[in-house]
């Protein structure tokens, strides 16, 4: 079963210093940290932000792949998480025909961003993503949950949404 879920914010690991993408069920309380590169989190920023870049960048040339194909994006799905790595799927359809594409999480959101599509964790990715081994660095699954659940408008920075 998918899961909705919105960006709630972008921030930096107060022990790793890598950015984070901060994901938050819409109809509840589960959320979903998933770290990500420092350039994939430039691209996710630059999106929540609206700043528009001279050139198009990876993401928006995808963007502007998609409508030049006249091809819609559906969803993505964060839909696997395997040895501490999370996956993604990205739905398209074109002509009424579904297809999936392989995605890493922080891509597939940036797409997102940019689609205004709806974005889905898998229930099971949201169960066992309590074991991922960041959360030790925090001191365990419940303080890194409650900490999370406990983010101020002022810890995401600039980066909220």
């Amino acid at each position: 079963m998918e899961v909705e879920m919105k960006i709630r914010g972008l921030m930096v690991d107060p022990v790793t210093n890598m950015p984070i993408v901060v994901l938050k069920d819409v109809n509840g309380t589960a959320i979903l940290p998933i770290w990500v590169g420092v350039y994939e989190a430039n691209a996710i920023a630059l999106e929540i932000e609206k700043v528009a870049a001279p050139r198009p960048m990876t993401h928006d040339l995808i963007r502007n792949v998609l409508f030049g194909l006249e091809t819609s994006v559906r969803k993505v799905v964060v839909s696997d998480l395997k040895e501490d790595t999370f996956f993604a799927v990205i739905w398209l359809e074109r002509d009424g025909e579904m297809i999936s594409i392989d995605s890493r999480p922080s891509d597939a959101l940036a797409i997102a961003l940019r689609l205004d599509c709806p974005i889905y964790v898998e229930e099971a990715v949201l169960k066992t993503s309590k074991t991922v081994a960041a959360v030790a660095e925090v001191g365990g699954n419940e303080e890194l949950r409650r900490w999370l659940e406990n983010l101020g408008d002022e810890d995401l920075g600039r980066y909220k949404m």
